[in-house]
């Protein structure tokens, strides 16, 4: 029972991944099966007609997509939705809404599957949109728009939300704002036709010019982290009832590393014992912690990518692997983790997709 428990769940993990198509004639959106035996992804399906989806997001019960499209497209922008079918290996569109400002770059979708929220980064705006019970994305009912900048003349000088990402308990986003060098939070009322509702606590200060990008949650609800894109650093916090409070600051990069630091994304195993973030630029490499039971972190090592600019990665829900896209390289690595020590080793093939932009990993019944 327990061998055919464990090839079942090998053969119904899927990975989606968004790229830069640049052109909508091109594959914009790659699904592959991973067989999480050994490793492999094998292509499934692909989708053309969509300009740039940056980011993809999944729906809580995997029938559907959601993606930032038209991303780095000037005076345009739109969330996407598209239908997942794994039996039939199709994944088919749906509809567009504007994204109520340029260069939308992060999407989270609420517990219930009815709210999907936005993150646009040029204009420094938070946008939410209903989702009907088909996966169809209604127009928006509440945007947020944002202007302070921070002392990085270059790259702070507006705000630029990067990402939206909803507590564990989905009773609050929080929004970290690299031009504000801020983590912006709300209450989300789900009941509401404007579910964004002001919270006691309207933003935690980051270390100015540190660009607070991506940002996760530990398993346990307790403990938050935040990836600082312009200082290669990563802070921790305590967190209780939308209230974040600093316990650390920790380097991302190794000491060989001075400057031009360009951190990307950050993820926590699904057993809770190690943060995972990725480092752009020269580095190109996977910074491992251990996370100790106050919530700090231990440097481990470092895991080169095998290529360069990992933007997004992905861990899967059993914590076997981790898969980056690699964007300037255009390929997808899959590492196999070890759970005790949580260093990562290349397993599998890997596979070209050309400037991938994001990578999603779910598991189906």
């Amino acid at each position: 029972m327990l061998f055919i428990s464990f090839n079942f769940y090998s053969q119904n993990t899927y990975v989606f991944v968004g790229s830069y198509n640049w052109n909508k004639s091109k594959k914009g959106i790659y699904v592959f099966r991973l067989d999480t035996i050994t490793g492999t992804l094998k292509k499934i399906t692909t989708v053309k007609n969509i300009l740039n989806p940056s980011y993809l997001t999944v729906s809580p019960n995997g029938n559907y997509i959601y993606a930032c499209t038209d991303t780095k497209t000037p005076n345009a922008g739109n969330v996407s939705s598209f239908e997942f079918k794994p039996q039939h290996k199709t994944l088919t569109f749906i509809n567009s809404q504007k994204s109520g400002g340029e260069n939308p770059v992060y999407l989270s979708v609420h517990k219930n599957g009815k709210w999907l929220v936005n993150a646009n980064y040029t204009e420094g705006s938070v946008s939410v949109y209903p989702i009907a019970s088909d996966g169809k994305i209604s127009p928006i009912t509440q945007k947020i728009s944002y202007s302070e900048g921070s002392i990085n003349k270059e790259r702070q000088d507006r705000s630029h939300v990067h990402s939206s990402v909803f507590t564990p308990d989905h009773d609050y986003v929080f929004l970290p704002d690299l031009g504000a060098d801020k983590i912006r939070c709300y209450q989300f009322d789900s009941l509401q036709k404007e579910p964004l509702q002001e919270a006691s606590y309207s933003f935690t200060p980051a270390v100015l010019g540190s660009g607070p990008r991506h940002f996760t949650f530990h398993p346990n609800g307790k403990f938050a982290y935040c990836i600082e894109e312009l200082t290669g650093t990563v802070s921790a916090y305590k967190y209780v009832n939308g209230k974040l409070d600093n316990i650390q600051r920790i380097a991302a990069h190794s000491d060989e590393f001075t400057d031009g630091f360009n951190s990307g994304d950050i993820h926590i195993s699904p057993d809770g014992r190690f943060l995972y973030a990725s480092n752009r630029g020269e580095e190109n490499n996977i910074a491992i912690f251990s996370i100790e039971n106050n919530g700090t972190l231990k440097t481990v090592g470092y895991q080169p990518i095998l290529g360069r600019t990992p933007r997004i990665f992905a861990i899967d829900s059993h914590g076997k692997f981790v898969i980056v896209a690699n964007q300037s390289t255009g390929n997808l690595v899959v590492f196999k983790r070890d759970s005790v020590t949580g260093l990562l080793n290349k397993s599998g093939k890997e596979m070209k997709v050309k400037n991938a932009s994001c990578v999603q990993i779910k598991e189906y019944p």
